[in-house]
């Protein structure tokens, strides 16, 4: 086999993966509930296949997560506005909370199952850094905010999974309601009055 070949098997391999896994973590109360064979099955290729490729389960279910950030992402690092980096931080950092917040909405289970993997905190997740050097660096542009750093910490709290599960599941909220409730906090934690309402993601 040549190595081109095998390259492109390997990443016709990840695809039929990550397209599986998505389609049963979707199916499934939690991630936590599909095992690696039932994916592996799905996906045509072997165990062994899938432990070499994403390591186990966590990986995996990062994978997913990460695959279905993109677009959101890719927004947040060259987009337009209200996301992109040209965008002035009162704009911009309530727009940035609120694109995460959709995201976690949407994947109420699987941001839960990653928020709880790993060494057992958050914030040493990768995606957790990438937010929150996103909302620092726009912060950082004003001086309404002096401590980008920790204020940054303090914002990615309001949009942890575990408290969004909560409000969605045990007070009933509904996504639109912790929207808005969201963007009334941020105006009046960082002193912009009540921001207008930030991008939305299908």
């Amino acid at each position: 086999m040549t190595e081109r070949k095998a390259r492109a098997d390997a990443a016709r391999n990840r695809e039929a993966v990550l397209a599986a896994a998505d389609e049963l973590f979707a199916r499934s109360d939690s991630p936590r509930g599909v095992s690696m064979e039932q994916v592996a099955a799905a996906a045509g290729v072997g165990k062994g296949t899938l432990f070499r490729r994403f390591g186990d389960r966590t990986g995996l279910i990062r994978a997913v997560f990460t695959a279905r950030s993109e677009a959101v992402r890719a927004a947040v690092e060259s987009g337009p506005p209200p996301l992109g980096p040209a965008t002035p931080a009162p704009d911009r950092v309530p727009a940035l909370l609120d694109a995460l917040l959709v995201l976690k909405l949407d994947n109420r289970h699987l941001s839960l199952a990653l928020e709880e993997s790993g060494a057992g905190s958050p914030y040493e997740a990768e995606h957790y850094g990438w937010w929150h050097g996103a909302l620092r660096d726009a912060l950082a542009e004003t001086e309404a905010v002096p401590d980008a750093d920790y204020a940054s910490h303090v914002l990615l709290a309001a949009v942890r999974a575990d408290l969004v599960e909560h409000l969605v599941a045990a007070e009933g909220m509904s996504g639109e309601e912790i929207r808005g409730r969201l963007g009334e906090y941020v105006g009046k934690v960082l002193g912009w009055g009540r921001p207008g309402r930030g991008a939305s993601f299908p």
